[in-house]
């Protein structure tokens, strides 16, 4: 039997969660991170405070969206949102640090880097990063808060951007194509060629172990 899978909500739907916090937190942030599981590159974390009075239409989950929509959105959420920071954590950090603690300290300085502080946080997931303010943590969340959904394009697409130009440096490994992800292609161009200076070492032991 196929697993039903929840409809996309509305972008109405997503800043009316929102509003429901902003009841008791006029201004929140929504936090949230793009690229744990890949093989290479930094962990990228965005933070964003929207304009409830000037809602982006089209605004969902970045994984629901197609690459020139995230694009973009891109824009028009920098151009339009009262305040957005964009952070990351290092390659050298995820591996001293593993990639979950990475991924918060990119959370953490994203929101840390917000030229407007916000009073409340809606971070994506069921970890919360260490923050000065009241946060609370929601599982799909950048399918459920437009907060939260501009924040997921924002480091969608800065990572995905970085992957281009680290693809420049290091054409043989395809980062343009698969953004540094476990693809057959990507394995056998590791095999190929050994790892860059980017890849993940940590994510890289089960296929030296073989």
């Amino acid at each position: 039997m196929a697993k039903e899978t929840a409809p996309k909500k509305t972008t109405a739907e997503l800043y009316a969660f929102d509003d429901e916090i902003r009841k008791s937190y006029p201004v929140i942030c929504g936090i949230d991170e793009a690229g744990r599981g890949p093989l290479a590159g930094d962990v990228y974390a965005a933070a964003v405070i929207l304009d409830p009075c000037n809602p982006i239409e089209g605004i969902n989950d970045s994984k629901k969206l197609s690459e020139k929509k995230r694009e973009a959105l891109f824009e028009e959420i920098c151009r339009n949102a009262k305040a957005y920071c964009i952070a990351t954590a290092s390659v050298e950090e995820i591996e001293c640090m593993n990639i979950l603690n990475a991924a918060m300290l990119a959370m953490k300085r994203a929101a840390e880097g917000l030229e407007k502080t916000p009073q409340y946080a809606l971070i994506d997931g069921n970890r919360m990063p260490e923050l000065d303010i009241p946060s609370q943590t929601v599982v799909k969340g950048d399918a459920n808060s437009a907060s939260i959904a501009a924040a997921s394009i924002l480091a969608k697409v800065a990572r995905d951007r970085n992957l281009r130009e680290l693809d420049k440096l290091y054409p043989e490994y395809g980062f343009a194509k698969h953004k540094g992800y476990g693809t057959k292609a990507h394995y056998e161009a590791i095999i190929a060629h050994g790892p860059s200076p980017v890849h993940r070492m940590s994510f890289l032991k089960k296929l030296y172990e073989k």
